[in-house]
C-alpha cells in the first residue's frame, strides 16, 4: 500500500517535541522567506514619487507586495501601545494566535465550506475582529492612535518605496528581482 503525501507521526512523548519542532520550522520559514524584509528597507529603492498618480501606483504595488510586512508592522506598533493596558494586551496576544494560525503561518490557502478564501479577505476579517475585541477592552483612544500611527508609517513607506524592482509572478507569488 502506497503512502504518498502522508506525514509521518510517532506515538508517545516524542509527538510534542515533533510538533514544537515543526512549529518552530514553520515560524522561521514564514517569517524568513515569505516576506522579503531586506528589499523592503533597501535605501536605494527610496525616492519621491513623480506625481499623485505615481504615488497611488506605488501604494497599490507596495501593498500587494509587502502586505504581510505591513500587517506585522501595524501589529507590532499596536502591541507596543498596549504594554500599559494588561487586559487589552491579553486580548491582543490571543488575537495574535489567530493571526499566526490564519494568516502568517498557513502553508496553503484557507478553505471554508469547499471555497478558497482570499488572503485579503482573511487580512480584513482578522483586522476587524482584532480591533473590535480590543475596543471592547476600554483602551479605545490608545488603540485607535496606535492603528493610525501604524497606517501612517505603512502609507509613508508605500509612497516612497520605488516599485521598479518588485514584481508579482503569474501565480501571485511574491518575489523580488535581483538588482
Amino acid at each position: 500500500m502506497a503512502t504518498y503525501g502522508t506525514i509521518p507521526t510517532s506515538s508517545g512523548g516524542d509527538s510534542k517535541v515533533e510538533f514544537l519542532s515543526r512549529a518552530k520550522e514553520r515560524i522561521q520559514t514564514g517569517l524568513g522567506t515569505q516576506r522579503p524584509w531586506k528589499p523592503m528597507f533597501d535605501l536605494h529603492a527610496i525616492g519621491i514619487p513623480h506625481g499623485f498618480s505615481d504615488a497611488i501606483s506605488r501604494i497599490k504595488t507596495n501593498f500587494g507586495y509587502f502586505r504581510m510586512n505591513y500587517a506585522l508592522i501595524v501589529l507590532i506598533i499596536l502591541f507596543l501601545s498596549l504594554l500599559w493596558h494588561p487586559i487589552s494586551l491579553i486580548v491582543f496576544v490571543i488575537s495574535m494566535a489567530a493571526w499566526l494560525f490564519f494568516y502568517f503561518l498557513r502553508d496553503e490557502p484557507l478553505v471554508i465550506f469547499h471555497r478558497t478564501v482570499d488572503d485579503r479577505v482573511v487580512l480584513a476579517l482578522l483586522s476587524v475582529v482584532t480591533l473590535a475585541l480590543l475596543l471592547l477592552t476600554g483602551a479605545t483612544m490608545n488603540i485607535l492612535s496606535a492603528v493610525l500611527i501604524g497606517l501612517v508609517v505603512v502609507v509613508i513607506h508605500a509612497v516612497f518605496r520605488k516599485t521598479d524592482d518588485l514584481f508579482l509572478d503569474e501565480d501571485g507569488i511574491e518575489a523580488a528581482s535581483s538588482p
